[in-house]
């Protein structure tokens, strides 16, 4: 049994980043789709796309800098032991603005700067640089 999806999504584009896979399967969820269709928008993957029918799996292109990732660093800061909820004024910038928040706020999941300008709180999912 899995008790953190999203830790899971995030340790899976880890491994697949380190070891220069050009994409990297993982089992669909709705948190974990619009997770990634952030990361998408923000430039750190490029393309997600949900396949099959019954069991459904969420596929992610991975970008490169020649034998480097895109992606630097991803971290879990919400977890199901101990969730971190924060405010609109509260939202912390990640490395001086070079990296991401994701926030799941009462109007879905977005980043830390778009929760910001519309003045929304809520739970601070991970960093992302």
């Amino acid at each position: 049994m899995m008790t953190d999806p999203l830790a899971d999504m995030l340790t899976r584009i880890r491994n697949a980043n380190l070891a220069l896979l050009p994409d990297v399967e993982m089992p669909h969820s709705k948190l974990k789709e619009s997770v990634a269709k952030i990361l998408k928008r923000e430039g750190y993957v490029s393309d997600c796309a949900v396949e099959g029918n019954k069991i459904k799996k969420l596929k992610l292109r991975l970008k490169y800098q020649g034998r480097k990732g895109v992606i630097e660093g991803l971290r879990r800061i919400s977890t199901p032991g101990l969730r971190r909820y924060v405010g609109a004024t509260e939202i912390p910038r990640v490395l001086d603005g070079m990296g991401i928040a994701i926030v799941s706020t009462s109007r879905g999941v977005m980043t830390g700067i778009e929760a910001q300008k519309q003045k929304l709180g809520g739970e601070l999912l991970c960093f992302v640089w």
